[in-house]
């Protein structure tokens, strides 16, 4: 019987996946699947209290509370499964694998995604760290507000999505610029052994949202989308501007038209500086390829991203890139 030859196992990740990835690269040498390896570096982060765009620890919404979305994709069969807005429970990504593995459905959100969780044997878990409560304290007396008084939610998202040092200084200098995880994401894609694809992504969401806000990581073509006859790619950032263009989805699309990974990443690029963002509203891309090139794209500068293959000892970071009138 002849064996299938194997390929070299190729990750892409975003910048805040280090542990993950180191983690899900080792299982991928021992020739786990792309779909079990981006499960867990998934995991691994949203169990991370330190960051606050996933997970446990994840920034609140504006009333305080936190809530999850994922979604996951093999590219192998192109099947799916997501979640969102998820509160009381922990590990979004298992949930969104088991939709996928156990239900006729792609997303379930809320209280059905709660009850599933129960189902499985989940136990209930507060996603609220001390200290992403006091990010979202602190985020109200930067306002002049109350934490925690009832009012009218619609303008208070909207008051507190405007940082308090953009709003007053301008924008802020290069060299203060910090990984913002108050619209972060982590995300990951995989080749196997087997050369098959598998992306997934987690978030907690774009800190202080309307309660229930969905964005780009649990919509599939949005936040992410893996093919094994094309590619894969995922997003970060301000998930409404990934849902309007279809980000991940029409990446994929580019490649199977031809265009090199390069050329296909700012095509993708292209779409969503048509939408006019506005300032703080930014787009994130990693992007894999069937032959395990990878790449990193950004609607703002100054962006990185992390890649590694079986035969390196770490992840690496890169730089993204940015359109030329960006640069």
């Amino acid at each position: 019987m002849s064996k299938t030859p194997s390929v070299l196992p190729v990750m892409v990740a975003s910048e805040n996946g280090r542990a993950g990835m180191s983690a899900a690269m080792e299982l991928l040498r021992q020739g786990g699947s792309a779909l079990d390896a981006v499960e867990l570096a998934c995991r691994i982060t949203e169990d991370d209290p330190e960051d606050h765009s996933v997970g446990y620890g994840g920034l609140p919404n504006a009333a305080g509370e936190v809530e999850l979305d994922a979604s996951i994709m093999d590219g192998r069969t192109l099947q799916t499964g997501a979640v969102a807005a998820v509160m009381g429970y922990g590990s979004p990504i298992m949930l969104a694998r088991r939709v996928m593995e156990q239900l006729p459905h792609v997303l379930i959100v809320g209280r059905g995604a709660e009850r599933f969780a129960a189902e499985l044997g989940r136990q209930p878990a507060d996603q609220r760290t001390e200290a992403a409560l006091a990010r979202w304290r602190e985020r109200f007396v930067e306002h002049g507000l109350t934490p925690g008084v009832d009012g009218d939610l619609r303008g208070l998202a909207r008051q507190l999505a405007v940082p308090v040092t953009l709003r007053d200084r301008g924008p802020v200098p290069a060299q203060e610029v910090k990984r913002d995880d108050t619209q972060g994401t982590v995300n990951f894609l995989a080749r196997d052994q087997r050369g098959d694809l598998a992306s997934a992504v987690s978030t907690s969401g774009v800190a202080w949202k309307y309660p229930g806000r969905v964005g780009d990581s649990p919509i599939i073509g949005a936040g992410n989308y893996a093919d094994n006859r094309y590619g894969a790619a995922a997003c970060t950032g301000r998930g409404e501007l990934a849902i309007r263009v279809s980000t991940a989805r029409s990446l994929i699309l580019y490649l199977k038209m031809g265009m090199s990974l390069i050329d296909a990443g700012l095509e993708a690029l292209r779409d969503l500086v048509f939408l006019q963002p506005t300032s703080g509203h930014y787009m994130n891309i990693v992007a894999m390829t069937p032959d395990g090139a990878v790449a990193g794209f950004a609607s703002a500068p100054h962006g990185v991203y992390l890649h590694m293959h079986a035969e390196m000892d770490g992840p690496q970071l890169a730089e993204r890139i940015c359109l030329p009138e960006q640069e």
